[in-house]
């Protein structure tokens, strides 16, 4: 099945460009359908060539589909190892489930097909990143994302605010892109060449402690952007502007789980310098519980899940910043599927309130939708950290490893801990806001259960969220001995070796989780009325936390206002004046000289021939004369 790999690929883009070209002819579920089969077929092929990593023993090995750079080390190559397989199963595996999901969510809209198209793009430039053999197909499929981000939140681009958050995802996405690119550069001139092979087997013997601290600086700096850490977060709380189900695959599956991938499959590079981790680990940290914070007062349910999602991924970060790569990507892959689960949930809950996204106008719907209140309430617990879900053994072996490095990488602990605690309270006040107590609907609004095409991912992503950290615990570490072939020349970072220190740290994970859950129950169990005081009594810093710190503002005022007026003084001092200036008077003279000329061009022939005989005649006398 190894030499089948490429079809991971080939079928969701076929399925794209057919869905493109004939999807005007396809009645609306049939596009959806196509697109469904696609990613389905994508994920048995991967299942089916991941089977020898599931049985043990396989190292992978590099498949060349055709010659596109050779000298340079950048042909079109697919790395089949363990933690390609591993990221495909999630891509394609979740991926699928979103996209069952979105053929009840997009139902009726008008331009479905289109919707499918981009879709199954989406899921085929996220396999060429994730399956690159070098540097240059990864960044290949590292832009294809970003283009495929940028049309699917701006779907709806007849809002403007939608237009306005793809653009903004866009942009932001190309300063982490720059920085990069120039990792990039870096590497080349280093090695000679952008293969991985190239890059990893001498990179322990021939980087400096300097450049690979400048290159790995310059590819957190890609990784910032496409993950949502600070200072680049703020184009992922936007992205909430497309489709639930664009939301669900940015967030779970696809675009923000590709920083986490870059520094894994850079781990060569990485561990080289201790400078790096720090800041990587730190930067995670502090993303962590920065986006926690603001999501503890987001009224919009779609951000609270957002916010939630940049915390979760500083989560990541922190993990693959202390080294302990495996504990990030199990958190990847558990978060894939609780927090898929929570954006699809909240897509059921618009789809039944006809649109509304304010929590503060829901309440009480547990009783008119029970299966997406439970599979949300299996989730919320996820997140929380509550075992035996998923979320719990993820999240506990990244603060257990954090732990065990000791030194700053405890306060890292106690970061991570505190953040589990806010991750618990704002993920319970949501689901109490929405579910329980009285209804607070608008007149017209009449919630009902979503149809079976909606439901039926949720409850498979339940079981999931259920089940899935049972791959990865202390007592059977089947996920690490999986992934071990693809880090086996890295030192990885792992929790303590006693028994007795780790139920101590997960006590203590799962007393913050407690914690939250209990503050946000006294909280908003009460009547409305309570728990609006409450909030109000913790003025100003409700409202910061609100306004997400006003960050969108400062970046407004201090970048994004000067270089708007620098630009308009390029434009109207600069370009029109002296540039377009010149460009038109050389136009005028132009038209002038036309002017004189135009006489002469009449179309008749008697005309030309009496000029040409006027011409013979001066020629002929001004030679005559010269001659004299």
């Amino acid at each position: 099945m190894v030499e089948l790999v490429w079809l991971v690929i080939a079928v969701p883009l076929a399925g794209a460009v057919a869905i493109h070209f004939v999807g005007r002819y396809l009645r609306e579920p049939l596009a959806g359908y196509v697109a469904s089969a696609a990613t389905g077929t994508a994920f048995l092929v991967a299942a089916a060539a991941a089977m020898p990593f599931i049985r043990g023993g396989e190292h992978g090995e590099t498949i060349l589909l055709w010659e596109w750079m050779p000298a340079i080390g950048a042909n079109l190559e697919i790395l089949w190892d363990p933690l390609s397989a591993f990221m495909t199963l999630i891509v394609t595996g979740v991926g699928f489930l979103i996209h069952v999901f979105a053929i009840g969510y997009m139902h009726g809209d008008e331009r479905f097909s289109r919707f499918f198209a981009i879709l199954n793009l989406f899921i085929a430039s996220m396999l060429t990143l994730v399956l690159a053999g070098n540097y240059a197909m990864l960044f290949l499929g590292w832009e294809l994302v970003g283009l495929c981000s940028f049309l699917l939140i701006g779907f709806w681009f007849t809002r403007q605010s939608a237009a306005a958050a793809a653009k903004k995802a866009f942009i932001v996405n190309r300063i982490g892109d720059l920085g990069l690119m120039v990792g990039l550069m870096l590497v080349f001139t280093a090695f000679g060449t952008l293969s991985f092979a190239g890059v990893f087997d001498r990179a322990s013997a021939e980087l400096t402690g300097g450049l690979a601290t400048a290159i790995a600086l310059l590819f957190f700096v890609g990784a910032a952007g496409k993950s949502a850490q600070i200072p680049l977060y703020v184009w992922l709380p936007d992205a909430m502007e497309g489709p639930t189900p664009v939301s669900a695959l940015i967030h779970a599956a696809t675009m923000v789980t590709a920083g986490v991938y870059l520094i894994a499959r850079s781990a060569a590079i990485f561990e080289l310098s201790e400078a790096a981790q720090v800041t990587v680990a730190t930067v995670g940290a502090a993303t962590a519980i920065w986006a926690a914070s603001i999501a503890i007062a987001q009224r919009d349910i779609k951000k609270v899940l957002a916010y939630s999602t940049v915390s979760q991924l500083g989560y990541m970060i922190l993990a693959v910043g202390t080294t302990a790569y495996v504990a990030g990507l199990f958190h990847l892959m558990t978060h894939a599927f609780f927090k898929a689960l929570l954006f699809l949930g909240a897509g059921s809950v618009i789809h039944a309130m006809a649109d509304e996204q304010d929590m503060h106008k829901m309440g009480g719907l547990f009783s008119k939708m029970r299966v997406t209140g439970v599979t949300m309430g299996i989730a919320t617990l996820a997140i929380a950290g509550m075992p035996p879900l998923a979320g719990f053994w993820s999240k506990d072996e990244i603060l257990a490893s954090a732990f065990e490095r000791g030194g700053w990488w405890s306060f890292l602990w106690v970061i991570g801990l505190a953040t589990a605690l806010i991750t618990a309270f704002y993920m319970t006040r949501m689901f109490i806001l929405i579910f329980l107590g009285r209804p607070r609907w608008e007149d017209g609004v009449e919630p009902h259960e979503s149809p079976r095409v909606m439901t039926i991912p949720l409850v498979v992503l339940a079981g999931l969220a259920v089940i899935g950290g049972l791959v990865n615990t202390p007592f059977r570490l089947t996920l690490e001995h999986f992934l071990e072939p693809a880090f086996e020349n890295v030192h990885i970072a792992h929790p303590p070796d006693s028994s007795l220190m780790l139920v101590v740290l997960a006590a203590l994970s799962v007393a913050a989780g407690l914690a939250g859950i209990g503050a946000a129950w006294l909280n908003y169990r009460r009547p409305r009325e309570s728990w609006e005081h409450w909030e109000q009594s913790l003025q100003p810093v409700w409202g910061l936390w609100g306004d997400a710190y006003r960050v969108d503002d400062f970046y407004g005022t201090v970048l994004v206002a000067p270089g708007r007026k620098t630009a308009e003084l390029a434009a109207f001092s600069v370009d029109l004046p002296l540039i377009d200036g010149a460009v038109n008077g050389v136009g005028r003279l132009a038209v002038r000289v036309g002017d004189w000329i135009r006489p002469l061009q009449t179309g008749y022939v008697r005309n030309y021939g009496a000029l040409l005989l006027a011409g013979t005649v001066g020629i002929v006398i001004w030679l005559l004369v010269g001659g004299a």
